[in-house]
């Protein structure tokens, strides 16, 4: 079984779609990867040993989960695709140290799990090949929750990454790159073409790194709160931070003089944009917030 060709290559992926009859489904943004250099590219960069675990998610046919496990002591793979279960348990019948889970993401309880299955590791990582359509939901699901993982090495769309790992006053910051800098250390490690997915996705990818934070980069006792005025600034790109917080604010128009007092209080200029505003100058006004009881959000339709 050893001698059998990398999943991660054009001819076995074809082998085993045919074998299984297996269709791509557009609405789970399948794309299988078929070049194992990148994969060990990215293994060498996350620094997968025996000493880590490693959480995957979306194995599709176990391209990128087969390499993972000749190297990490653990694999919790997670596939919502019910018909790839088959397939992963043949694929990765060699592996003894692969467990897949057939459950979405976003509904799992990844703590429990991690701590029935992956207490003795010294490190989790997580390792994902995610579809555009919910590679923020996926990576918000697991910073939020303050689970015990060390690093994240996602691939994802350019745009989607560009956007997690922008600096201020850039086309690609916004309030996604400040929840990201709240959690994490985010970089873009490697670029991945569209040449290397089956089938070929219409847009390039990237690959980030995001190094978990001991704490998170700004001390804010209310994350709810605080992310609705990093978001709040963004409303409309274009528009200053005092206009777009007048749509954020509840009779923020009747309140316009109290929201820039708000902004000048936390050393704010009105007429600055969101884009060009750091995750300390939000923390800034997220601690002046409490002076000014008259400005409550606007009700979330």
């Amino acid at each position: 079984m050893n001698d059998m060709k990398d999943i991660a290559t054009a001819s076995r992926t074809k082998e085993i779609l045919s074998k299984y009859g297996f269709k791509f489904k557009k609405s789970l943004g399948q794309n299988f990867l078929i070049d194992a250099n990148v994969i060990h590219k990215v293994l060498d960069k996350a620094d997968v040993g025996r000493e880590t675990a490693v959480i995957e998610v979306g194995p599709g046919i176990g391209s990128l989960t087969e390499q993972i496990a000749k190297r990490a002591g653990r694999v919790i793979a997670y596939e919502i695709d019910q018909r790839l279960i088959p397939v992963l348990n043949d694929t990765l019948a060699p592996y003894s140290n692969v467990n897949i889970i057939n459950e979405d993401i976003l509904e799992a309880d990844i703590g429990a799990m991690i701590e029935e299955e992956l207490s003795d590791f010294e490190e989790i990582v997580v390792i994902a090949n995610l579809p555009y359509y919910i590679t923020t939901p996926i990576i918000m699901n697991f910073l939020m929750q303050k689970l015990p993982i060390d690093r994240y090495y996602v691939m994802m769309q350019k745009e989607v990454g560009e956007r997690i790992s922008a600096e201020p006053n850039t086309k690609a910051y916004g309030s996604l790159t400040i929840a990201i800098d709240y959690y994490t250390e985010a970089k873009i490690v490697q670029n991945v073409p569209k040449a290397v997915f089956m089938p070929a996705p219409n847009v390039d990818s990237i690959i980030v790194e995001m190094k978990a934070r001991q704490s998170p980069k700004v001390a804010v006792d209310d994350e709810d709160t605080f992310f609705r005025l990093t978001k709040g600034a963004f409303i409309q790109r274009r528009k200053t931070i005092l206009n777009n917080y007048l749509s954020l604010f509840e009779d923020g128009k009747k309140f316009k003089s109290e929201i820039g007092d708000l902004l000048n209080a936390a050393g704010i200029d009105p007429v600055r944009r969101g884009e060009s505003l750091s995750i300390e100058d939000f923390s800034a006004i997220y601690h002046k917030l409490n002076e000014f009881p008259n400005l409550k959000f606007e009700k979330v339709q």
